[in-house]
C-alpha cells in the first residue's frame, strides 16, 4: 500500500501541464510586445531629439553669421520670416557687399534647415532698431510622428534664441 502511495505522488510531480505551458507563453509573450514598445518611444524619442539639437545648431549658426557681418545685422539685413525662402545670392566667395553677403547667409540658412530638418524646416530672423541691438532667431519644423506618440498637443516645435548683438 505504501509504495502505491509513492508511486501515485510521483507520478503528479512528473510533468508541466498543458495549461501552465500556455500560461507561460502568454506571460512571455505579453512582455516581449511591452519590450517592443519601448524600443519604439525611445527609438521616436531619439528621433525627436536628434531633430532639437541640429535646430538648435541652425540657430546658432545664423547668430554666428550676424555677429560675422555685424554692419547688415544691425541694419536688418538678416530679417526674414518662417515659410519665406529668399531668392538665392550671387558667389560671395570673392568680395560682396554687407548686404549681400547677408541675404547669401540667409539663403544658405534655409537651405540647411530644409535639409537638416525636412521639408517643413523653417526659421525666421528678426533684429531690434535700438540700442542695444537684440536678435531673435526661430526655428521651427514638424515633429509629428514623435508627438502622435507622446501623445502631445501640437506638431510643431520651436527653438528660439534670442541674443545682444551690439
Amino acid at each position: 500500500m505504501q509504495s502505491n502511495t509513492l508511486w501515485t505522488s510521483n507520478n503528479r510531480i512528473r510533468g508541466f501541464t498543458l495549461v501552465e505551458v500556455l500560461v507561460a507563453l502568454v506571460v512571455l509573450s505579453v512582455g516581449l510586445l511591452g519590450m517592443a514598445k519601448m524600443v519604439m518611444v525611445s527609438s521616436h524619442s531619439n528621433d525627436s531629439a536628434y531633430l532639437r539639437s541640429q535646430a538648435t545648431a541652425l540657430a546658432y549658426q545664423a547668430m554666428d553669421s550676424m555677429r560675422a557681418n555685424l554692419l547688415a545685422a544691425t541694419v536688418n539685413s538678416y530679417a526674414t520670416s518662417l515659410n519665406v525662402m529668399p531668392l538665392p545670392q550671387g558667389n560671395c566667395a570673392a568680395y560682396c557687399t554687407n548686404t549681400a553677403l547677408a541675404l547669401s547667409d540667409v539663403y544658405a540658412w534655409k537651405q540647411h534647415l530644409i535639409s537638416a530638418l525636412g521639408p517643413s524646416g523653417t526659421g525666421s530672423i528678426t533684429t531690434t532698431a535700438t540700442f542695444p541691438v537684440m536678435a531673435t532667431v526661430v526655428v521651427q519644423w514638424d515633429d509629428s510622428v514623435a508627438q502622435k506618440v507622446f501623445k502631445a498637443a501640437g506638431n510643431n516645435q520651436t527653438v528660439t534664441l534670442q541674443t545682444v548683438l551690439q
